[in-house]
Order: structure tokens, then sequence, then C-alpha cells
């Protein structure tokens, strides 16, 4: 989910503590999301780690998905352009990522704006355990 930056880069509203999660449960930021991107709390599923970095993306916050990447396939950095608004997630279906597996796959569509066009992005997200943690791993794009 990420996209060459533009020369220009448009101000986005701001996502705050009171706003609803981008993630789509029914929580504000702060008591969801936010609180993983802090460091306060980590993931407790693959899926809440897939739901936490989407709202990162929404956020852009580029250090936050650069910590739950695995080290073996993360960037040395992300370049997320600002022009693209991140409008909805569908989680479609979650196999395995629970506290007692160390392995997962979320497959979802990732709703987004860009310069006035719409699209998604339908992927089969896999998370791994590393270091106790959950981390992305890699994805199979389906789109």
């Amino acid at each position: 989910m990420s996209r060459r930056s533009s020369p220009r880069r448009p101000k986005r509203p701001s996502l705050t503590a009171a706003s609803p999660c981008p993630c789509g449960l029914p929580a504000t930021y702060a008591e969801c999301c936010g609180r993983l991107h802090t460091g306060a709390t980590a993931a407790r599923t693959a899926e809440l780690l897939m739901r936490s970095r989407y709202s990162a993306f929404a956020a852009q916050d580029a250090t936050y998905l650069l910590r739950t990447w695995h080290p073996d396939t993360r960037p040395a950095a992300l370049d997320l352009d600002a022009g693209t608004r991140w409008t909805g997630l569908e989680i479609l279906a979650a196999t395995d990522g629970s506290a007692f597996h160390t392995t997962g796959t979320v497959t979802f569509r990732a709703h987004y704006a860009h310069q006035g066009e719409t699209g998604e992005l339908h992927e089969q997200s896999r998370f791994v355990r590393h270091g106790g943690a959950w981390v992305y791993l890699d994805a199979v794009f389906t789109n």
C-alpha cells in the first residue's frame, strides 16, 4: 500500500485521537490503532496488525509501517504519497494469526482516492511472529 510521492504534497485533514479509527472498528483512533502506533500496546492478532497498518497508511505513519515489517522483507525507507486518501477497509478473510499461531494471512480490500480517481487494493497479506510480535512479511496482490 505505498505509492511514490508527488512533488506537491496536498494538505490533508489530520487524524486526531477522537477521530473514528480508519481501520473500521467501532472505536476512536486513540482507543484503537493509535495505541499500536504509539507503541503503548502490540497487536494481539495478525488481523489487528493488518488493520493497524492500514490505519498507518491513512495516518502517513511510515515509522510504524517499517517497525511492523519483517526485517527480511522490509524496505530501507517508505515514500508515502500524501495525495492518496485511504477511504475504507474490508476484511474478506483471515486464517490463523491468533495467539496460538506463528503465521497468519489476511485478505482484504483497501479503498482509496488519488488525484480525483477512486480505486481499491485487493491483497492477501502474510504475517509471522518475530521476536514475539506479529509482523508483516509479504503479500500477494489480487488486483
